[in-house]
């Protein structure tokens, strides 16, 4: 299983052990609280992002901005950030870690909820470096929905804008693996809660639609207590480091790199990842 597609958000987290009906809103937050938890190991691309708004001229957008791993530091930074993010509860873990970052985070982060399709930003008319970070891109649907993806981020950009799409890349051995096996991810303690949780998961890969279904299971509780089961499934549309770039170049954009890691060092023979950087002419 890929380490760094946790928290996806295709469907709701649901609890399964016999309680009394759940909330929507508990469950929207457990989701949120549990994805934050699940990246708690940083994936190592905050780095690539700072350098690029560095780089950039304007404001900064990303696009399902979840609970504002990404956003939130390059406000802190210092840069003028608007993120959208069809889910209101990673949004509210997002305002309130731009709150907790102080050094007026808040005040330069500004928070959309909607459809990444049918939501245009509206403080700013262009941006000068667009967001898909973490895989993102792989939960939108399909081939058509991850073309327009890219069109939607190459429509935000000014000219010389930037953007930046980061998609998994599955070696061929993890395919393999990928046959519904249920595998121990991590057991870790929720500082916010005190509960001790147990991340488990199983893939199924289907090689003729490209798409590995993951379920992911977390046990959760107190010391002692009985533990209540979160349980969900993803569907993973892989796409290919041509796609990507196919998809940049027909959205107008002129490709800088497709790079396997995230110091750009150019794709190669047993990458992982594939980070597409393009700009707007």
């Amino acid at each position: 299983m890929d380490p760094d597609t946790p928290g996806t958000r295709d469907e709701p987290i649901t609890p399964t052990t016999p309680t009394a009906p759940t909330a929507p809103a508990t469950v929207a937050a457990a989701l949120a609280r549990l994805y934050d938890l699940d990246l708690l190991v940083e994936p190592g691309d905050l780095d690539l992002y700072l350098a690029l708004g560095a780089r950039a001229e304007g404001p900064i957008v990303e696009l399902a901005v979840g609970t504002g791993r990404v956003a939130v530091p390059l406000a802190t930074a210092g840069h003028r950030v608007t993120g959208v993010d069809i889910d209101p509860a990673m949004l509210a873990r997002a305002e309130a870690r731009a709150d907790g970052a102080g050094q007026g985070t808040a005040g330069r982060l500004r928070l959309v909820q909607g459809d990444l399709f049918a939501t245009r930003p509206t403080d700013e008319a262009t941006y000068g470096l667009a967001i898909l970070a973490l895989n993102s891109i792989l939960l939108l649907g399909g081939p058509r929905e991850q073309r327009r993806a890219i069109g939607v981020l190459a429509g935000l950009l000014a000219p010389g804008g930037i953007a930046v799409v980061d998609a998994w890349q599955p070696l061929a051995e993890d395919l393999v693996r990928f046959d519904g096996r249920l595998s121990l991810e991590w057991l870790r303690r929720d500082a916010a809660t005190g509960s001790d949780i147990l991340k488990l998961a199983a893939a199924w890969y289907d090689g003729a639609t490209r798409t590995v279904t993951l379920t992911t299971i977390f046990d959760e509780a107190a010391p002692g207590e009985q533990p209540v089961r979160w349980t969900r499934s993803d569907a993973l549309h892989l796409i290919s480091a041509d796609e990507l770039r196919a998809h940049a170049e027909d959205a107008g954009l002129v490709v800088e790199v497709v790079a396997g890691d995230y110091e750009l060092t150019p794709l190669g023979p047993g990458a992982d990842r594939a980070i597409l950087v393009a700009r707007r002419p």
